[in-house]
């Protein structure tokens, strides 16, 4: 066995690698996530059906101008996908973002979206929030679906300029009435003209979402499409 295999063997063996979804050790070969959950995953496969066909598209219908809604996976409670998102926005876990983002970045590049977007940008935290975590778990992502797709992001385009409450526990009329009027875009000449693509965590009722692309459009975007990591049941 060659010299270099040897000393990738002893630092596994040291310090092993495990799957982000399953946290088993990863065989060698294996990177970030097991074969067989990369297998298992619930993907969606939304970017692959026609716009006009595409279920997630109507949350948005006669609420903001959307171009794409998408969502890489759906989310199931108590499986990989929850474990995954709780390693992400939790733990620390920011590469668990930077992955999912890489691996769906490459699948809607391939895909040919039409039309594509020219620039992702991250649904902010508000800089209080910000501080307690330390990082906004919809960077990650942008990032990885950023390089996926070969385009820009950029993490400060908006800003959230209110704090609020957790939408967890609200309703679809009470989380838009949380987050109407708490976001702005903090650099417009990033997004005037561009066809951005905004991007979270996990898709719910789209409150946020839907305000945060009507500050896009107001600040001069010329389209926007969402993607999420995951979307859920309302």
């Amino acid at each position: 066995m060659p010299l270099p295999a040897i000393l990738s063997d002893f630092v596994s063996l040291l310090f092993p690698q495990v799957c982000l979804a399953c946290e088993d050790v990863l065989a060698r070969g294996e990177e970030h996530m097991c074969t067989t959950c990369r297998a298992q995953l619930p993907y969606t496969d939304y970017h692959r059906l026609p716009l006009e066909q595409n279920p997630l598209a109507r949350r948005f219908w006669g609420r903001v101008p959307v171009q794409h809604t998408l969502s890489y996976l759906r989310f199931q409670k108590h499986g990989r996908v929850q474990h995954l998102l709780h390693q992400l926005k939790y733990r620390g876990q920011q590469e668990v973002g930077r992955v999912l983002g890489r691996w769906y970045g490459q699948e809607l590049r391939e895909a040919r979206l039409h039309p594509a977007p020219d620039l992702v940008v991250p649904v902010p935290l508000h800089a209080r929030k910000l501080a307690q975590r330390g990082y906004n778990q919809a960077d990650s992502f942008a990032e990885g679906l950023a390089t996926g797709l070969q385009i820009p992001w950029a993490a400060e385009a908006l800003r959230r300029t209110t704090y609020t409450n957790s939408q967890t526990q609200k309703n679809r009329i009470q989380r838009w009435q949380n987050v109407e009027t708490v976001f702005a875009v903090a650099q417009p000449e990033f997004i005037q003209q561009k066809h951005v693509l905004l991007v979270d965590d996990v898709l719910t009722t789209g409150a946020t979402l839907e305000a945060c692309a009507a500050a896009l459009l107001a600040a001069g975007a010329a389209q926007v499409s969402i993607a999420t990591i995951a979307t859920a049941d309302r």
